[in-house]
């Protein structure tokens, strides 16, 4: 089933959760609505359910105007993160719950809920716990009942809020993988929201890009991830360092380095900020006349084959508040042949960085 949202907007009180957001979703797609708290990314996915109604604009499902239809109508299955299993019941009736509520007349008989429940608990690799109950279940496997459950009923669509949320790394790296596997067998269309980037980069297909009530971006993971359409983007996609400088006819002035910037040929002396991922910076020990930022080294952190390094800069200039802290990371190999330590004077050029003007 395909989604269009077209112009959604909503507010609760003088909040603006979402401001004119439209969005296109294919049939079949897996898509990531990411971003900060409060960026509206929930907001949107309960307007989508029937569970919150927009002030203005429409939700249509494979070109049908769903925005007047219930919940119980739209043929949608939820996952949340605190997983909401009914406590009473075993797993099996859990998964079953959906199916036996059913009017009299679309209800599956005894057998065939049997068959069916039985068949996606093998789906999600739990069908030997089906006499258990949640409060004897980890974490991961509750979620993945609760998944079960929601898939029950045949949703046209799958809504997943924070599924992961409330697991730990380990067990939310392996769900994640395994929610991927699951959607490329089933194909169900598929919206979950996090606020973790390494989930959206690498579950989704498409990543939608969400900050204050607004979409910033819609992308495949690496189109957002190699060309952010915005600051706001660039910083939220994992570890960055800001630099301030001067845009002039195609060059980026920072503090002992010019950058190459195409892009900006027409700036004329214009104040402007580069953002440069820690991988993108070149360090090396600093000499008399080298050309790059000079800084300290105040700490490396060597964690298998890599090293992370926390630079502080001899003329520290951030003017709008920014830590002027630089991350630059390196191959642990190679932080060892330099053999540096703490209090080591190096210096740091960008070797890849993306500039914009400042309005």
């Amino acid at each position: 089933m395909s989604i269009e949202i077209r112009d959604v907007s909503k507010r609760f009180g003088d909040f603006h959760a979402l401001r004119q957001v439209n969005l296109d979703i294919e049939s079949g797609e897996l898509i990531a609505l990411l971003g900060p708290s409060g960026c509206g990314k929930t907001t949107l996915l309960r307007i989508i359910a029937g569970l919150e109604v927009a002030d203005q604009g429409s939700i249509l499902f494979s070109g049908e105007d769903t925005t007047d239809v219930h919940v119980r109508e739209r043929q949608v299955g939820f996952v949340f993160q605190h997983y909401a299993l009914f406590r009473h019941m075993t797993v099996f009736e859990n998964v079953a719950f959906g199916l036996r509520v059913k009017p009299r007349g679309q209800r599956p008989s005894d057998a065939q809920i049997k068959t069916k429940v039985m068949d996606l608990l093998k789906l999600v690799q739990l069908d030997w716990i089906a006499d258990r109950y949640p409060s004897q279940l980890s974490g991961g496997q509750r979620q993945r009942i609760a998944l079960a459950r929601a898939l029950a009923v045949e949703p046209k669509v799958l809504l997943l809020d924070e599924p992961f949320g409330a697991l730990d790394a380990k067990v939310r790296k392996e769900l994640r993988r395994w929610l991927r596997r699951l959607h490329d067998e089933l194909h169900v269309t598929s919206i979950f929201v996090t606020h973790d980037q390494e989930e959206a980069l690498e579950v989704a297909d498409r990543v939608v890009l969400m900050n204050s009530g607004k979409v910033e971006q819609v992308g495949t993971p690496q189109q957002v991830w190699d060309h952010p359409a915005s600051p706001f983007v660039y910083g939220f996609l994992g570890d960055v360092n800001l630099f301030h400088g001067r845009a002039h006819e195609g060059l980026l002035h920072l503090d002992g380095v010019a950058l190459q910037t195409p892009e900006h040929s027409q700036a004329q002396n214009a104040n402007a900020f580069a953002y440069v991922r820690p991988h993108d910076l070149e360090v090396e020990r600093y000499t008399p006349g080298a050309t790059g930022i000079v800084a300290e080294l105040q700490r490396a952190i060597v964690v298998g084959p890599i090293a992370r390094l926390e630079l502080w800069p001899e003329n520290p200039s951030q003017p709008d508040g920014h830590d002027p802290l630089i991350e630059a990371q390196m191959a642990a190999e190679r932080f060892h042949a330099l053999g540096l330590k703490d209090g080591d004077k190096l210096v740091v050029s960008p070797r890849k960085a993306r500039v914009f003007l400042q309005n």
